[in-house]
């Protein structure tokens, strides 16, 4: 905010030099936001805000700090080993999203049940600990959208503001005098502008992140999952087997009946 302020009274300063020397020349600055009016002060307190936003949500949601892939593929070894408590222990020891969720939900595993580990229970717990840490999450993206909806309005806030000085100077003078109307329609016109560029970023940017944020929880939810399920792979393994048939189809069958068969004739001749 300081070297925002300090650019705009060098801008300031820039146009007064110039114009002391003969005809009167407006900087950039000036054109663009110091003929706005006082309300271009907010508008460029929250253009500053929607930026650092929109990079600190990109900051945050990098996949290092989801479901990063070592952590990931470790955990899923450990799970395919069936070691439970390594797997808690090493993914207590990462801030990462991942680390947290295993952390919290794997202790919920029933050895008791073999046949899921209790599988309920820990769809339950992951259930709580997204629906905990969503709050969290989502609030500096969901600020982006605030701040998209909110520019506009304040646009059209200096708008009006802008329209009502131009018609009281219409009143006064009684004539139309562009010289006495610019002021008032600079309000009008870059109020809007600014408010419409300020709404331009922050609501792309929402819906971007949005889905990224999305995208970053299912992927350690289904991390998780994937886990719980090699465990319970490698657990019921010989079980699975012995429900497979011999032959799934009657072709096999029919190759199963020649291969008597012919046993048969082969035992007759001996």
């Amino acid at each position: 905010m300081s070297l925002v302020t300090m650019a705009m009274f060098a801008g300031s300063a820039f146009a007064q030099e110039a114009g002391s020397g003969g005809a009167t020349q407006k900087s950039m600055l000036d054109k663009w936001v110091i003929d706005g009016g006082w309300t271009m002060i907010p508008l460029v307190v929250l253009l500053a805000i929607t930026l650092c936003l929109v990079v600190y949500c990109m900051l945050n949601l990098k996949k290092d700090k989801f479901c990063p892939a070592p952590l990931r593929d470790e955990l899923i070894a450990l799970m395919n080993e069936c070691r439970v408590q390594s797997a808690i222990k090493l993914a207590s020891e990462s801030p990462t999203y991942l680390g947290r969720l295993v952390a919290y939900a794997l202790p919920n595993i029933d050895a008791n049940r073999p046949e899921d580990l209790g599988k309920d229970a820990i769809e339950d717990s992951i259930a709580d600990f997204t629906n905990n840490e969503r709050p969290g999450m989502m609030f500096c993206i969901d600020m982006l959208a605030l701040s998209g909806s909110v520019a506009p309005s304040i646009g059209l806030f200096g708008t009006i503001q802008g329209m009502v000085g131009a018609f009281a100077t219409l009143a006064e003078a009684g004539q139309a005098d562009p010289s006495q109307l610019a002021g008032d329609i600079s309000v009008a016109l870059l109020t809007t502008f600014w408010g419409l560029i300020i709404s331009l970023i922050a609501l792309p940017a929402f819906f971007f992140l949005k889905k990224a944020a999305q995208g970053r929880e299912a992927d350690c939810v289904n991390a998780i999952e994937e886990m719980v399920n090699t465990s319970i792979n490698v657990i019921n393994a010989e079980a699975q087997l012995a429900r497979i048939p011999e032959g799934l189809s009657g072709d096999d069958d029919e190759e199963g009946e020649e291969y008597e068969e012919e046993e048969d004739e082969d035992e007759e001749q001996a």
